[in-house]
């Protein structure tokens, strides 16, 4: 009975580790973004620059753990660090759901998005089979033999962190998030079930300090109480219904007057090229120079049009076009929507109709004759 509960105990927490760490491995922008969010409300500022290290670490020791458990590796190392990492982020996740610093914990990445008070729930489960694995840890034989064990986990490190820089290098290779390849973004911002609220408002006799509440359907039929015996003095919302919102919001594409043209280029019919770079000061400089703006040349020739989306002030903006030779136009968007569109600063995004067709990290952005004949159809 005790073997079959620690076989259990082994497959269940290693096997949420492995798909744990690695959703996050391949895509480790994403977890050292997640860090900032954390560092900033928790007001440790200093260490933001170490978040990506600490990213690509972090969730190259939780893949390693979780296949090491449950191969049944080094356990005496591997029960230890399941155990630890399961005491801290059980405490992080108790006051994350109790303050809500952060809306989500990432601790699965984008590819699943769990409540805080969940993640907090599925901790405690996972903290007890690491407990109790760890006091039955001497009890789970090595898998080929001390030494030969170690060159498997050595392998398995070698592995992740490889495969964790290329996505760095490059771009992950699952893409979870919203504005991946083959997506149609309009639909995507339509809001799918409106939120129900029903709102009420508060008035105030200024004689006798009585309180009235009426709702909009009585203030409809009878009308507001008479002034100045009557006064408002505020209103309650209560959410009937929290509805079901756009899994894209708020992505906005501004030029120096406010007006917003994301409806117009979302909406062309034939392609269009979107140039991220969420910051211009941090942007590959080289890139832009030698790459986007020879593309942008062609595609001005053809009549393909071309933004650049940044997060930067419009008078970065106009700094950046000056000394880097721009042609063409760049506007502003919110800066964690371009993180999440793509992760390459800069980054490349062709698109038609709507519909996401490519995406290019900067380093691996082609030439324009390959770019024509691979993905612009005649």
């Amino acid at each position: 009975m005790i073997k079959a509960l620690i076989l259990i105990a082994r497959i269940i927490f290693g096997l949420v580790f492995i798909f744990s760490g690695f959703v996050k491995a391949i895509d480790p922008l994403g977890t050292a973004y997640k860090l900032q969010d954390y560092f900033m409300a928790f007001e440790m500022e200093w260490l933001m620059n170490t978040a990506l290290p600490i990213s690509i670490i972090m969730n190259a020791m939780e893949f390693i753990i979780g296949l090491a458990v449950l191969l049944g590796l080094k356990m005496k190392y591997s029960a230890w660090g399941g155990l630890l990492f399961m005491l801290f982020f059980t405490s992080l996740t108790l006051y994350i759901a109790i303050a809500n610093p952060v809306p989500d914990c990432g601790c699965f990445g984008d590819a699943i998005v769990i409540s805080n008070w969940s993640t907090f729930y599925k901790n405690i489960v996972f903290l007890a089979a690491a407990v109790f694995l760890f006091y039955k840890r001497k009890e789970i034989k090595p898998l080929l033999g001390e030494k030969r064990d170690w060159v498997l986990v050595s392998f398995i490190g070698l592995f992740i962190f490889g495969l964790s820089v290329y996505c760095l290098r490059n771009l992950p290779i699952i893409d979870f998030r919203p504005w991946k390849v083959g997506n149609n973004i309009p639909e995507l911002m339509k809001e799918k079930k409106p939120a129900e609220i029903h709102i009420n408002f508060l008035y105030k006799n200024s004689e006798t300090g009585e309180e009235k509440e009426l709702s909009q359907q009585q203030i409809m039929n009878e009308g507001t109480p008479q002034a100045p015996l009557w006064t408002f003095v505020g209103r309650k919302e209560k959410i009937i219904d929290p509805g079901m919102p756009a899994i894209i919001d708020n992505f906005q594409i501004l030029d120096e007057f406010g007006d917003d043209y994301a409806e117009y280029y979302l909406e062309i019919e034939g392609y269009v090229f979107f140039v991220i770079a969420y910051d211009l000061n941090k942007t590959n400089k080289r890139a832009i120079v030698n790459k986007i703006n020879n593309i942008a040349l062609s595609l001005q020739e053809n009549n393909i049009p071309i933004i650049l989306l940044t997060g930067s002030t419009f008078q970065q903006i106009e700094d950046f076009k000056k000394e880097y030779d721009i042609t063409y136009p760049i506007y502003q968007s919110d800066e964690i929507s371009l993180k999440t569109i793509i992760r390459s600063n800069p980054g490349l995004l062709l698109m038609q109709g709507g519909v996401v067709i490519k995406k290019w990290a900067y380093r691996n952005i082609e030439n324009f004759d390959k770019i024509s004949r691979k993905y612009l159809a005649e």
